[in-house]
C-alpha cells in the first residue's frame, strides 16, 4: 500500500479466515490503511462447516469479528455457503440469522458447487440438489431484506451505501491492476494473468522478467456479449432490448426505465434467461 500510495476515500479490503487473524494482525491492517474486511465465515453451524471442510467454529467467528470491531473496522462483508451435505433448512436460516447479528454491512450468500478434481466431485452422495439451495436462497432473501440488505447482485447483498466497489467494477467491465502470484488484470478488453506460484512470481520479478503467465484480448463482439452477461446478474439490469419479447420471459424479468431486471424467480434461473440474450 506505501508503494502504489493512499488514495483518498479509496476502499481497501483484505480477505480473512477468522480462524488465522490475531487481534496483531488486524491492527497493523488498519493501520496500513486497509478498511474493509471480508470474513470466510461459510456457515454458522459446526456440523456444517465439519461437511465444507472448514477449521473453524462459530465461536472463532465471534471472535474475530469482535477484534475487527476493536480495531476499527466499520465496513465488514462475511462471505456464506448454502447446499453443503447435511444442512438443513433450518441449519441455514440459523447460520444467516447468526451472521446478521455480527452486524455486517455487507453478506455474500453463494450457492456450494462442484468444481472438478475437488473430494466433493468424488463423493456425488455429497453434491448440492438445485431446489433445495432454490429455497435456501429465497430464504436468505426474505431475511436479509427484513433486515435491511438489498440485493445487487445475485449473490451479494448490502445495506445502502456498502456495495462493494471492486465487484462492481468487475461486473461492469472497468479496469484493474492485478499485483502478486495469480492476480488478473484488464485494460480496455484485454485481460492477462499472472504465474500462479509465489515462488516463480518472485524468481520473474527478482530477474527484471514478467511474471504474467498469459492473456486473451476480447473482439467487440465477445466484450459485448459479456457485458450484457454480466449486467444481467445485477440490479441495474440490462436494456430491455437485449431480450427476446417473448412468454418464456414471464416471471423472470421486471421492466423499469428502459431496462430487464431479474425478479426472484429469474435470479434461481439467470442462466437461462442469460442465454436469451
Amino acid at each position: 500500500l506505501d508503494a502504489i500510495g493512499h488514495f483518498p476515500g479509496a476502499e481497501v479490503t483484505v480477505e480473512c479466515n477468522p480462524e488465522t487473524v490475531t487481534r496483531d494482525l488486524l491492527a497493523a491492517y488498519r493501520d496500513a490503511g486497509v478498511n474493509r474486511l471480508s470474513f470466510g465465515v461459510q456457515s454458522m453451524q459446526a456440523r456444517v462447516l465439519v461437511a465444507l471442510g472448514r477449521r473453524h467454529d462459530p465461536a472463532t467467528v465471534d471472535r474475530a469479528v469482535g477484534w475487527a470491531r476493536d480495531a476499527g473496522f466499520g465496513s465488514l462483508n462475511l462471505d456464506l455457503i448454502y447446499g453443503a451435505a447435511g444442512e438443513t433448512p433450518d441449519d441455514w436460516v440459523a447460520t444467516v440469522r447468526a451472521a446478521l447479528a455480527l452486524g455486517p454491512q455487507h453478506l455474500s450468500a453463494y450457492a456450494l458447487t462442484v468444481e472438478a478434481g475437488t473430494p466433493l466431485a468424488r463423493d456425488r452422495d455429497r453434491w448440492p440438489d438445485d431446489d433445495d439451495q432454490a429455497d435456501k436462497y429465497l430464504l436468505a432473501d426474505d431475511l436479509l431484506a427484513a433486515a435491511g440488505f438489498r440485493w445487487y447482485e445475485i449473490s451479494n447483498w448490502a445495506k445502502p451505501g456498502y456495495e462493494c466497489r471492486h465487484n462492481r467494477l468487475y461486473w461492469d467491465q472497468g479496469d484493474y491492476r492485478g499485483i502478486g502470484c495469480a492476480a488478473h488484470s484488464h485494460r480496455q478488453g484485454r485481460r492477462w494473468w499472472n504465474v500462479r506460484t509465489p515462488e516463480r512470481y518472485l524468481e520473474l520479478i527478482a530477474s527484471g522478467r514478467s511474471p504474467v503467465a498469459g492473456e486473451e484480448v476480447l473482439d467487440a463482439d465477445r466484450r459485448a456479449r459479456e457485458a450484457l452477461q454480466l449486467s444481467l446478474r445485477t440490479r441495474a439490469g440490462v436494456p430491455v432490448e437485449a431480450l427476446p419479447d417473448d412468454a418464456a420471459m414471464e416471471g423472470l424479468v421486471t421492466l423499469a426505465g428502459g431496462h430487464a431486471v431479474l425478479t426472484r424467480r429469474g435470479r434461481l434461473l439467470a442462466n437461462e434467461v442469460a442465454a436469451r440474450l
